[in-house]
């Protein structure tokens, strides 16, 4: 189940949040103005992933997309672990829909369809214009390299450790990490070592390879960090911030002059905004700090 906690007392700033009691096994709270916190709520199943939580993602991600009440999430898990991968107890619907049909078009249409749900659940993830900070302790498996992977922020614990490990069950990843980890790394050699053997991955090299940018030695030490730096990005304008993730984003597989061309037709915009003079005003005068309306 989803559970929604709030910390702010304000009764105007949670006036327009959306319902979100369809969630399943997400806990959502609000620390601060305009900071949320997800963190996954499996612990028994050390928060692997059910065919249910991935439809959660997806409709999360979405929302909190275009929330004006949302700047920027913390990604956390509870429990002993932060994700053990696909729940593989719940492709037991998967089988059952699967025996329906006898033709293989029609099975492989299945397939299809449920791949796409989960590739599509962390790609909400990527396309949520609000900067997502991941925070991961214990072990980060699979699907939970995939999740990691789709977000903009990385720190860990030093217990933390990563595997991408569906080669070892029998299959090839298909909701990301083959795609987003060579990014995030750069090694192609090192991804394709971890990707075709499934070893471990300690939090130092993790560290060392440019999966994660911060090692804590405990996960509160982490979370109070991460909530710190959620905070001051949560301070900034918001326009700015966004269309920062967005160009980034667009920029990542294109050439440098398709960036410049993109985030050109954004400034043409956004620098007639108001929240252009309020920041450059305090920057100038130095005076208090600028606090920026809704977007």
């Amino acid at each position: 189940m989803l559970h929604i906690i709030t910390r702010v007392s304000s009764r105007n700033f949670f006036g327009n949040l959306r319902k979100m009691s369809s969630f399943a096994n997400l806990k959502v709270e609000i620390p601060s103005p305009y900071v949320f916190h997800i963190e996954l709520d499996n612990p028994k199943k050390s928060n692997a992933i059910s065919r249910e939580m991935w439809t959660s993602f997806g409709e999360c991600f979405a929302s909190l997309h275009s929330n004006p009440e949302c700047r920027t999430i913390v990604l956390s898990g509870s429990g002993k672990n932060f994700c053990a991968g696909i729940d593989l107890m719940s492709l037991m619907s998967l089988g059952t829909e699967l025996s329906e049909h006898e033709d293989l078009a029609r099975r492989g249409r299945v397939m299809e369809r449920n791949i796409r749900l989960y590739q599509d659940a962390f790609t909400s993830i990527e396309n949520c214009l609000k900067p997502v900070i991941a925070v991961v302790h214990g072990a980060c498996i699979g699907a939970g390299v995939d999740l990691i992977t789709a977000t903009d922020v990385r720190y860990c614990t030093s217990d933390s450790y990563y595997q991408v490990k569906e080669v070892q069950i029998g299959m090839a990843a298909d909701v990301g990490t083959l795609q987003r980890l060579p990014k995030v790394i750069g090694s192609q050699s090192l991804v394709r070592e971890l990707c075709l053997t499934g070893r471990r991955m300690e939090s130092q090299e993790a560290l060392q390879c440019g999966l994660v940018n911060r090692i804590f030695p405990t996960k509160e030490e982490m979370m109070k960090f991460a909530f710190e730096t959620a905070k001051q990005i949560a301070a900034l304008s918001p326009v700015a911030v966004q269309n920062t993730k967005k160009s980034m984003n667009y920029s990542f597989n294109r050439t440098n002059q398709e960036g410049l061309d993109h985030i050109r037709e954004i400034n043409m915009l956004s620098l007639q905004s108001e929240d252009f003079l309020t920041a450059a005003t305090a920057a100038a005068t130095k005076g208090e700090a600028a606090e920026f309306s809704k977007l």
